[in-house]
């Protein structure tokens, strides 16, 4: 593609593609590849370069394989350079507001290459739109001795450092940027929203379906000391771990992190002791869980959008065995919560669910999610804090399920892959709705509803119908 557009970038110039629409830039390198001896260090400078840089294809990703039963397509892509962005403009003249993508995955997969991520309905829209990749799992969340803490957070950082330095030779404003993220990358937003030392990087945030990290330091620590145990590293150190191939630490990291657990305690183990790997309160980088930062003020200055789907994972207890479905949800619900009075708070609440299916895949979603966004709104009371809720329900799934909105924010609803996910004719009103709000919120940074603040529990829900609620979280109340 000699005659693509030439940008010229702090680090070197780049070549990228003139599409219908929009130019696109794709795996800019923002750090260096982390291997030999920058493996398991924080994000390294790249090396200046003259030439001019191909950035007509996706760049490496950190996700070595596909998951097969992904809800997003999120492709794998080969190669050393992991660390990279990719660029969406409508244009590289002008101070245009900018979005800035962290993919989710619960930390341990996803990729900034799906094509859901593209940015083309934000150009449309004048947003610039910047996807990142960053180490994921052990690699990016473990503890070794001798290497810093929260490597895939700094990654986060090095690359919004990045658009910092950069993004006006794309044309965006670097004054004018928004974090978003879905699911881990959603909680990466309340992450980086919660440290102090990342305030100058952005100006606002969106956190669709947050997934948390905050890992206590000594849980993950035994995490890492049990992985090391597993693939036979000779100490949990630098370079024991050095030792070790990535391929082997990958195969290996889940089943370490359930450090021993079997059976129920395995299966319910997210909901005792959090994600397997993720951001980890280091004392450091990471001082004290996002949710109590906020409380302190941090990231008060920002505005913040958030929200959740109404049954996140609830299919996944569709393929339960056909003799829970039997059992009376109390009931069932002590599988999941060993206290009594909690457990009859929450169903008072939920009193109108139907069915074990339907009540625990609820509970799962809002001791994860909801109750997240209802603790978060409160803390920010007094921030500028918007609420969503998305609640419908695809024809495919059944459920308001976990990652069914991301299309509609994304404007995509005519890519191949959403069908499977949201059936044949998901409503393009709604999609037009959601996207709309993410456009206005990242360009004026209010996305076109009352804030949290200005009127307490006021709720956009996005479903059949448009529909403001003051009640729409009320069902998770019990769980703050």
């Amino acid at each position: 593609m000699a005659d693509g557009p030439v940008v010229r970038t702090v680090e070197g110039p780049v070549r990228g593609l003139r599409r219908s629409g929009d130019l696109a830039f794709l795996g800019i390198p923002y750090a260096a590849a982390p291997t030999g001896r920058r493996r398991f260090l924080a994000p390294q400078p790249v090396e200046p370069w003259t030439e001019v840089l191909d950035a007509t294809a996706y760049g490496a990703t950190p996700q070595r394989r596909e998951e097969p039963n992904a809800l997003i397509p999120e492709p794998s892509v080969p190669g050393s350079a992991t660390l990279n962005v990719n660029v969406f403009t409508p244009d590289t003249d002008g101070a245009l507001p900018v979005l800035v993508w962290i993919h989710g995955g619960g930390y341990s997969a996803g990729s900034s290459a799906s094509p859901w991520y593209d940015g083309r309905s934000f150009s449309r829209d004048g947003v610039v739109t910047v996807s990142i990749s960053y180490r994921l799992g052990f690699d990016g969340f473990g503890i070794i001795d001798g290497a810093p803490d929260n490597r895939g957070v700094r990654d986060w950082i090095a690359a919004l450092e990045w658009a910092q330095r950069n993004i006006a030779a794309f044309g965006g404003d670097p004054a004018k940027v928004t974090i978003a993220g879905q699911s881990a990358g959603g909680g990466a937003v309340l992450t980086l929203l919660g440290m102090a030392s990342a305030q100058h990087l952005f100006r606002a945030g969106m956190a669709f379906s947050a997934a948390g990290g905050d890992l206590p330091r000594e849980l993950a620590r035994k995490r890492s000391i049990r992985l090391a145990e597993m693939v036979g590293a000779a100490a949990p150190t630098l370079d024991g771990f050095r030792a070790v191939r990535e391929r082997e630490l990958t195969r290996r990291q889940y089943e370490a992190s359930l450090l021993g657990k079997r059976g129920l305690a395995a299966t319910t183990a997210v909901l005792t002791d959090g994600l397997p790997w993720g951001p980890v309160i280091d004392g450091e980088l990471i001082e004290r869980p996002a949710p109590a930062s906020l409380a302190l003020g941090v990231g008060a200055d920002k505005p913040l959008l958030l929200g959740a789907t109404d049954d996140e994972f609830t299919m996944a207890f569709d393929t339960a065995p056909r003799m829970l479905r039997r059992v009376p949800a109390r009931l069932a619900l002590r599988l999941l919560e060993a206290a009594g009075p909690l457990r009859r708070r929450w169903l008072h609440a939920n009193r109108t669910r139907r069915g074990a299916v339907a009540v625990l895949g609820r509970f799962v979603t809002d001791r994860v999610f909801r109750s997240l966004v209802v603790r978060v709104a409160e803390t920010r009371r007094a921030s500028d804090t918007w609420v969503y809720r998305f609640a419908w329900v695809s024809p495919a799934q059944r459920w308001a399920c976990h990652c069914l909105d991301v299309p509609f924010w994304w404007d995509c609803l005519d890519e191949e892959h959403v069908a499977k996910l949201a059936g044949d004719a998901p409503p393009q009103t709604l999609a037009d709705d959601m996207h709309a709000a993410a456009v206005a919120f990242v360009r004026d940074g209010a996305p076109g509803w009352p804030a949290w603040r200005t009127e307490p529990g006021m709720t956009r829900v996005f479903g059949d119908q448009p529909a403001l609620s003051r009640s729409a979280y009320d069902d998770a109340l019990a769980l703050i």
